[in-house]
Order: C-alpha cells, then sequence, then structure tokens
C-alpha cells in the first residue's frame, strides 16, 4: 500500500505519470498498475473520456437549443472523473456535486435521466441505491456532511478493516475549489477526522470558482489544508487520468482498511463556463485557455496510445462512431422525455404524505384542473 507523504517543499508537489505530450514520467510514491492489462486500461480510459466529453457537448447545445434550463459543464475535467470513478469498488458509495456526470457515467447512470434533471422533467431520477452514486447536490459543499455522515455509519456497520475486499467500504465526497470555502466542508472534516471516517475528499480544483480564481480564495495549495485537519493531503495533475486513478485508488484502500480520511486535489482546468448561465470570457484571458488546452486530458491519453502502439487507428475510429452515435441518441431522447407532473413535487417528501400536505396537494391538483379546456 502506498503511504501518503506529508506535503512539503522536499516532496514532489503535484503527483503525474502521464505529462501532457503524451510520455510516461515516473514518481517515487506510484506507479500506474490497473486490475487489468494496462494498454485495455488505458483505451477503456479514453473511451469513457471521450463519451462523457461527447455528452457535455450535446448537453450544452441543447441547453443553447432551448432544450435544457441549465447545463454544468466539465470540458477538460474529464481525467479527473473518470480516473476517480474507475477506481471504485463496487460497494463504494460516492456523494458528487452537479457536474460529475464522468463519474455518473461510470457508476451506469443513463445519461438521459441527467439531461431530464437539467430539463426539469424530474429531479433526479436514478436510484441512489442502485449506482451507490447520490442525486446531485445543488447547495454548494453540502453533500460533503452527508457523505461524512455516511461514512460513519459504514463505520458503525462494520463495513471498514474486516479484510474483505468485497465487503469493506469507502465513500467519496467530491467538491470544488469554490466550496472549499464553505462552512458545510470545513465541518465535514473535522468531523471526518475525529471518527476517522473512511471518506476520500475528492477537490477538483479547476481554478475558478464561477469568476473568483483559485488564488484570490486561498493563500496555501488546496491539498495542504488536510494537514490542519489531521490527515493527509495529496495534490495530483487532474488531466492525467493515469495518476488520479492510482491517487483515487491509493486513497480508497486507505478508507477501506480503517485509515481514515484523505484529501485529494485534482489540479485541472475548467474549460467551458461555470454552468450555461455564465460567460468566462468577462474574467478570463483566452491566452490562459489557450495554455491549458495543450494539457487537454484526452489528447495526451490518445498520443500515449497512438506512440506507444497501445491502440490502432481502427480503435479510434470505432470510438469516433461511438460518440456520433451516442450524440444522436441524446439528441433524439431528449425529446421524449415526459412532461412532468406538477403535482408529483408531494410525491417524494415524505414516506407517508401528512393531512397537511395531503390537502396542499389536493388544493393545487384542482387549481390546475380549472384551467383544462379554460381556452375552448
Amino acid at each position: 500500500m502506498t503511504e501518503f507523504l506529508d506535503p512539503s517543499p522536499s516532496h514532489t508537489d503535484m503527483v503525474q505519470l502521464l505529462n501532457p505530450e503524451g510520455e510516461r514520467v515516473s514518481h517515487p510514491d506510484f506507479e500506474f498498475s490497473p486490475d487489468r492489462p494496462e494498454d485495455e486500461a488505458v483505451r477503456g480510459f479514453y473511451r469513457d473520456m471521450v463519451l462523457t466529453r461527447r455528452l457535455d457537448v450535446e448537453a450544452t447545445a441543447l441547453q443553447r437549443h432551448g432544450e435544457l434550463g441549465l447545463w454544468a459543464q466539465l470540458l477538460g475535467q474529464e481525467a479527473a472523473q473518470i480516473g476517480a470513478a474507475r477506481a471504485l469498488a463496487p460497494q463504494d458509495f460516492v456523494f458528487p456535486t452537479y457536474r460529475e456526470h464522468g463519474v455518473a457515467w461510470c457508476r451506469e447512470v443513463d445519461p438521459m435521466q441527467l439531461l431530464g434533471l437539467f430539463r426539469g422533467t424530474d429531479q433526479g431520477g436514478w436510484d441512489p441505491a442502485e449506482h451507490n452514486f447520490g442525486l446531485y447536490t445543488i447547495v454548494i459543499g453540502a453533500q460533503t456532511l452527508h457523505a461524512t455522515g455516511y461514512a460513519m455509519g459504514v463505520q458503525m456497520d462494520g463495513l471498514v478493516g474486516t479484510g474483505d475486499p468485497l465487503r469493506d467500504t469507502a465513500v467519496v465526497a467530491h467538491f470544488g475549489d469554490g466550496a472549499s470555502s464553505q462552512g458545510d466542508v470545513n465541518e465535514a472534516m473535522v468531523f471526518a477526522a475525529s471518527y476517522n471516517a473512511p471518506v476520500v475528499f475528492f477537490c477538483q480544483n479547476n481554478q475558478w470558482a464561477i469568476s473568483e480564481p483559485v488564488e484570490q480564495m486561498v493563500k496555501v495549495p488546496l491539498y495542504k489544508r488536510a494537514q490542519g485537519f489531521g490527515f493527509p493531503g495529496i495534490r495530483v495533475d487532474g488531466n492525467d487520468v493515469l495518476a488520479t486513478y492510482e491517487v483515487m485508488k491509493s486513497a480508497l484502500k486507505r478508507a477501506r482498511e480503517g485509515g481514515g480520511p484523505t484529501m485529494i486535489e485534482a489540479y485541472t482546468y475548467r474549460m467551458g463556463a461555470h454552468t450555461t448561465t455564465d460567460d468566462p470570457t468577462r474574467y478570463r484571458l483566452s491566452d490562459e485557455v489557450q495554455a491549458w488546452k495543450l494539457k487537454d486530458p484526452i489528447a495526451r491519453v490518445e498520443a500515449y496510445l497512438r506512440r506507444g502502439g497501445g491502440a490502432s487507428t481502427s480503435f479510434f475510429t470505432k470510438v469516433e462512431a461511438e460518440a456520433e452515435e451516442f450524440g444522436e441518441r441524446l439528441r433524439a431522447g431528449i425529446h421524449s422525455l415526459p412532461e412532468p407532473d406538477p403535482v408529483r413535487l408531494f410525491d417524494n417528501v415524505y414516506t407517508e404524505l401528512p393531512e397537511e400536505l395531503r390537502e396542499q396537494r389536493d388544493g393545487y391538483a384542482a387549481y390546475l384542473a380549472s384551467f383544462e379546456g379554460a381556452s375552448r
């Protein structure tokens, strides 16, 4: 098991195993060791990232055409999400923000259910228990408290440190650099440290909290904040899917074995807007965006596979064709989503609806029914 080193100037500041040129680099504490043949694993990562990006591009276009009310882009953050998600065991549980479309993909959530949420046809159509993937959290940072509480429950259920790899469970809390300043996140870390909870705090530092640059929010690297709570923190190149996979795998293993929480800062970049209501050209320079384009997470994996013979031309052609078909399916599927029944707002508030809410529901239904045929 890899030991997490306390961050200091004497240690490598950021774990990287694949550089932006697509060349493998060595690290003293981490080595890429997937659970299947290496080239097969990297090809799988590449396919995941390409299809996740296609989902993001199509959803953005659908919003621009009025088919979605909003979309939170992940463009540029594919490696951070796919690497982190593919390190999970089936029994691990994930608490996402509203941007973890790549993690949702890896947890086999139907992409149409993501679109349904942003179209407003439902409030999150997937079953968290089926996918071990929670519903999207819009309240910034709140999911870290949920994750820590769930992790404490996992401890109480005796699902940590048993030595059974099919039973021992870790929990992941996703959040962004902006959320790291929220009280909820810090409170979650206090509890996680106090109870030695099996939770990994996975921070995607995409450099911008909407329009606020990260250097304006923090004066030390984000991962070093973990020291103040009494558990390890580590920074990984979030555009390097191999490194992200290995760092996450080690943190999850540590949590499952009873080693307690870890914070991972995935150093990446939000190539698109915060959401489709945002215009990033108003607050950041194009030169910055161009510089990060040279670190594109998908391009570096493609370069690595082509240079090393890990994939044939036909493989890339096949993935591209699959992405095209996927895009067509998303565009066609958006119109098949059912129109929401406003009265269903009452359905998922209580297991058994109280009489007061029952009366409100019935009154609201009668009010809506009064409009039927009014225009005739």
